[in-house]
Protein backbone atom coordinates (compact mmCIF):
# COMPACT_ATOMS: atom_id res chain seq x y z
CA UNK A 1 0.00 0.00 0.00
CA UNK A 2 1.31 3.43 -0.97
CA UNK A 3 1.81 5.80 1.94
CA UNK A 4 0.08 9.18 2.09
CA UNK A 5 2.43 12.15 2.38
CA UNK A 6 2.53 13.66 5.85
CA UNK A 7 3.72 17.04 4.57
CA UNK A 8 4.21 18.63 1.15
CA UNK A 9 5.97 21.92 0.52
CA UNK A 10 6.87 23.72 -2.70
CA UNK A 11 10.26 25.32 -2.06
CA UNK A 12 10.38 27.75 -4.97
CA UNK A 13 13.77 29.20 -4.03
CA UNK A 14 15.28 25.72 -4.26
CA UNK A 15 13.14 24.59 -7.21
CA UNK A 16 11.80 21.49 -5.47
CA UNK A 17 8.75 19.90 -3.90
CA UNK A 18 9.63 18.50 -0.51
CA UNK A 19 7.51 15.51 0.46
CA UNK A 20 7.67 13.93 3.90
CA UNK A 21 6.42 10.36 3.54
CA UNK A 22 7.25 9.31 7.10
CA UNK A 23 9.55 10.49 9.90
CA UNK A 24 12.26 8.38 8.24
CA UNK A 25 11.58 9.30 4.60
CA UNK A 26 11.69 12.81 3.16
CA UNK A 27 12.43 13.41 -0.52
CA UNK A 28 12.99 16.49 -2.69
CA UNK A 29 11.60 16.37 -6.24
CA UNK A 30 12.96 19.01 -8.67
CA UNK A 31 10.20 21.01 -10.36
CA UNK A 32 11.50 20.30 -13.88
CA UNK A 33 11.81 16.58 -13.13
CA UNK A 34 8.16 16.43 -12.00
CA UNK A 35 6.94 18.51 -14.94
CA UNK A 36 8.73 16.12 -17.30
CA UNK A 37 7.18 13.15 -15.46
CA UNK A 38 3.62 14.41 -16.00
CA UNK A 39 1.40 11.35 -16.43
CA UNK A 40 -1.37 13.00 -18.50
CA UNK A 41 -2.40 11.80 -21.96
CA UNK A 42 -0.86 14.90 -23.54
CA UNK A 43 2.56 14.02 -22.13
CA UNK A 44 2.47 10.19 -22.20
CA UNK A 45 0.94 8.00 -24.89
CA UNK A 46 -1.80 6.24 -22.93
CA UNK A 47 -1.61 3.13 -25.11
CA UNK A 48 2.15 2.58 -25.30
CA UNK A 49 3.37 4.45 -22.21
CA UNK A 50 5.86 6.29 -24.44
CA UNK A 51 6.71 9.84 -23.45
CA UNK A 52 5.29 12.37 -25.91
CA UNK A 53 6.58 15.42 -24.07
CA UNK A 54 10.04 16.54 -25.13
CA UNK A 55 11.88 17.45 -21.90
CA UNK A 56 14.03 19.90 -23.87
CA UNK A 57 10.94 22.09 -24.32
CA UNK A 58 10.53 22.56 -20.56
CA UNK A 59 12.33 25.63 -19.22
CA UNK A 60 14.80 25.21 -16.36
CA UNK A 61 12.83 27.92 -14.54
CA UNK A 62 9.57 25.90 -14.50
CA UNK A 63 7.69 26.18 -11.22
CA UNK A 64 4.21 25.51 -9.88
CA UNK A 65 1.81 28.42 -10.39
CA UNK A 66 -0.84 26.67 -8.26
CA UNK A 67 -1.09 23.39 -6.37
CA UNK A 68 -4.16 21.67 -4.99
CA UNK A 69 -5.13 18.26 -3.73
CA UNK A 70 -7.25 15.95 -5.84
CA UNK A 71 -9.09 14.01 -3.18
CA UNK A 72 -6.71 12.27 -0.80
CA UNK A 73 -4.75 10.51 -3.53
CA UNK A 74 -2.99 13.07 -5.75
CA UNK A 75 -1.64 16.55 -6.38
CA UNK A 76 -2.93 18.66 -9.22
CA UNK A 77 -0.21 21.08 -10.28
CA UNK A 78 -0.66 24.04 -12.58
CA UNK A 79 2.79 24.75 -14.00
CA UNK A 80 4.20 28.12 -14.99
CA UNK A 81 4.21 26.97 -18.65
CA UNK A 82 0.39 26.76 -18.48
CA UNK A 83 0.21 22.95 -18.29
CA UNK A 84 -2.31 21.75 -15.70
CA UNK A 85 -3.81 18.41 -16.73
CA UNK A 86 -1.59 15.93 -14.87
CA UNK A 87 -2.57 14.31 -11.60
CA UNK A 88 0.45 13.25 -9.55
CA UNK A 89 -0.88 10.36 -7.49
CA UNK A 90 0.78 9.35 -4.23
CA UNK A 91 1.66 6.07 -5.94
CA UNK A 92 3.43 7.86 -8.81
CA UNK A 93 5.26 10.27 -6.49
CA UNK A 94 6.37 7.44 -4.21
CA UNK A 95 7.60 5.43 -7.21
CA UNK A 96 9.53 8.47 -8.50
CA UNK A 97 11.24 8.84 -5.09
CA UNK A 98 13.89 6.34 -6.17
CA UNK A 99 14.86 8.31 -9.31
CA UNK A 100 18.42 9.70 -9.30
CA UNK A 101 17.07 13.26 -9.66
CA UNK A 102 15.13 12.95 -6.39
CA UNK A 103 17.26 13.58 -3.32
CA UNK A 104 16.85 12.99 0.38
CA UNK A 105 15.94 16.06 2.41
CA UNK A 106 18.66 17.70 4.47
CA UNK A 107 18.88 16.29 8.00
CA UNK A 108 17.73 19.61 9.48
CA UNK A 109 14.27 19.37 7.86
Amino acid sequence: MTPTPQKIRALRGEGVFEIVWSPEECRRYPFKFLRCACPCAGCINEFTGEQILDPATIPETIHPAAVEFSGNYALKIQWSDGHATGLYSWELLHRLASAPEVLACPATT
